[in-house]
C-alpha cells in the first residue's frame, strides 16, 4: 500500500501502488504543463466512508511513496481515462483500471 503525500499536511491518502503508479503518471503530466487541477478521492466504507478533495498546484510539494520496489506495466489506457477525469469539472478520481491489451512501461 502506498501513499500520497500532499504538501506539509498530516494528511495522507493510502492507495494501492498500482492504482498509485497510474496516478502519479496522470498527475505528473498535469502538473508539468502547468495545470492546476481538483483531485477527490473516496476512503471507503473501511476508513469511515467521507472523501478527500486536493487541489493540485505544480508549486506545491508532492510525493508519491510506494511500498514495493517494482515498477508495474502500466495500463495506457487507464492513464488515458485517469488523464480525462482530470480535465472535467469535477477534477481527477478514482475509475476503474480498464482491459487493455496492449500495456507499456513507462516512468
Amino acid at each position: 500500500m502506498g501513499k500520497l503525500i500532499y504538501n506539509s499536511s498530516n494528511r495522507e491518502l493510502d492507495i494501492d501502488d498500482r492504482t498509485l503508479a497510474h496516478l502519479r503518471i496522470a498527475i505528473i503530466n498535469k502538473l508539468r504543463r502547468g495545470e492546476s487541477f481538483a483531485l477527490t478521492w473516496e476512503h471507503g466504507v473501511a476508513n469511515g466512508s467521507g472523501r478527500t478533495t486536493l487541489w493540485l498546484n505544480e508549486s506545491i510539494p508532492l510525493q508519491f511513496v510506494f511500498s514495493g520496489n517494482r515498477q508495474p506495466k502500466l495500463n495506457r489506457l487507464w492513464v488515458e481515462q485517469l488523464l480525462m477525469s482530470a480535465n472535467s469539472t469535477a477534477g481527477l478520481h478514482y475509475v476503474p483500471e480498464p482491459d487493455e491489451t496492449e500495456e507499456f512501461e513507462g516512468d
